[in-house]
């Protein structure tokens, strides 16, 4: 799905760690515009076989490394 808009580095899907079922969501890494081309296309597409809508976000890793925790 994800392939139409460029290369993917990485896929990473978050599972539980006791059940090792999928939390549903998981992270995606493509080169910037790439990325946000698909966010713009894939965002609230329906997911086949459901009845939810596919929430696609883009957050910038570098920016994410300058947040603190509280």
């Amino acid at each position: 799905m994800f392939t139409k808009f460029g290369t993917v580095r990485s896929i990473s899907v978050a599972s539980d760690i006791f059940t090792g079922k999928c939390k549903g969501f998981g992270f995606i890494e493509m080169e910037g515009h790439e990325a946000r081309a698909a966010q713009a296309a894939l965002d609230g597409n329906m997911i086949s076989g459901s009845d939810r809508s596919l929430r696609v976000r883009f957050e910038d890793p570098r920016a994410a490394r300058g947040r603190k925790r509280r």
